[in-house]
């Protein structure tokens, strides 16, 4: 048998094998399996993503924009939420499944902020946020100042302090103090006048003043401006405005001024209390003996207390 025979015959065996192992339905099924997989596992991928995509917007909140409000004045933005369609498919791909308790949301910011609103005073945060801040006027009271300070620590809690200029300048190191426990700084101005019967000039030099003492004891550049007794004219919150202020107000009054007891107190401002609340008190014996009760019974009701710039961002508290 020549060589070349033998070479035929070769060739001729393995195209017949060939043929064999093509024809052989096992052959064929492993084929197809093998083309299949791929396309079985994106198809599954596509219909849990595409799940996700449908129901998310069940579960989204839009954000609000921040409005003037014919009652309340000013009432600030607040972040909605919107479903992290990858983040969240990244985490339900593990078990293959929709679960809306492993849904990943984004804050969403509102198209309108305070800052692109007119000059109006500020009275609560707004009420979707679950954000509650102790405003403290001070003016004088400086033998129960230390205590709340000494409470407001023990339980974490920063407030807003709304500093006469007359008084920071009188009581620097009280200033430091405060400003050094890590509470937010305010401007009640110089000399405590009804800023609704002074002039324009007047009222400007109180808000200047005062903004030039408390940077010069604390370092601080004062954000809010809180016009004392709550009196005020449209003009003074213009003025604010050029001082690059905004004017806080309040939703709910301790009325610490008339000495009540720390009983009447708490429940006085516990039968007003609302999300966004702003809460006006001063450093009284009243709001010293209090305090500690007070802030545990806000915090029962899951609110977070927070300083007055804290709760007028727009960011979402999330649980």
């Amino acid at each position: 048998m020549n060589s070349k025979f033998q070479h035929f015959i070769a060739l001729s065996l393995i195209a017949g094998i060939s043929w064999i192992l093509v024809q052989n339905p096992l052959t064929d099924s492993f084929v197809q399996g093998l083309n299949n997989k791929p396309e079985h596992a994106e198809m599954a991928v596509s219909r849990l993503y595409a799940e996700i995509q449908d129901k998310a917007p069940k579960f989204e909140i839009p954000a609000q924009d921040a409005r003037i409000d014919s009652v309340w004045k000013t009432v600030p933005g607040y972040n909605g939420l919107k479903v992290d369609l990858d983040a969240s498919y990244k985490i339900m791909k593990k078990t293959g499944k929709f679960d809306s308790k492993k849904l990943i949301y984004k804050q969403v910011p509102p198209a309108k902020h305070l800052k692109d609103l007119p000059p109006a005073p500020i009275y609560r945060a707004n009420t979707e946020k679950p954000a509650v801040s102790l405003l403290i006027n001070v003016a004088w009271g400086n033998e129960y100042l230390q205590d709340m300070l000494t409470v407001l620590k023990k339980n974490d809690v920063k407030a807003t302090f709304f500093l006469e200029g007359r008084w920071a300048k009188k009581f620097p190191e009280l200033a430091k103090m405060i400003n050094e426990s890590g509470h937010e700084i305010g401007n009640h101005s110089y000399s405590h006048p009804d800023m609704k019967l002074i002039s324009d000039a007047r009222a400007n030099e109180e808000i200047k003043k005062t903004n030039e003492i408390i940077k010069a004891v604390t370092g601080v550049t004062c954000r809010w401006f809180a016009p004392p007794s709550g009196s005020y004219k449209e003009e003074t919150v213009n003025i604010a405005s050029a001082n690059k202020m905004g004017t806080i107000m309040w939703s709910v009054d301790t009325v610490d001024w008339q000495k009540p007891s720390p009983e009447v107190l708490t429940e006085r401002v516990l039968s007003k209390l609302h999300p966004g609340a702003f809460i006006l008190m001063h450093p009284t014996e009243s709001s010293a003996r209090s305090l500690d009760k007070l802030i545990k019974s806000i915090k029962a009701e899951n609110l977070h207390l927070m300083t007055v710039s804290q709760s007028l961002s727009e960011d979402r508290i999330m649980h």
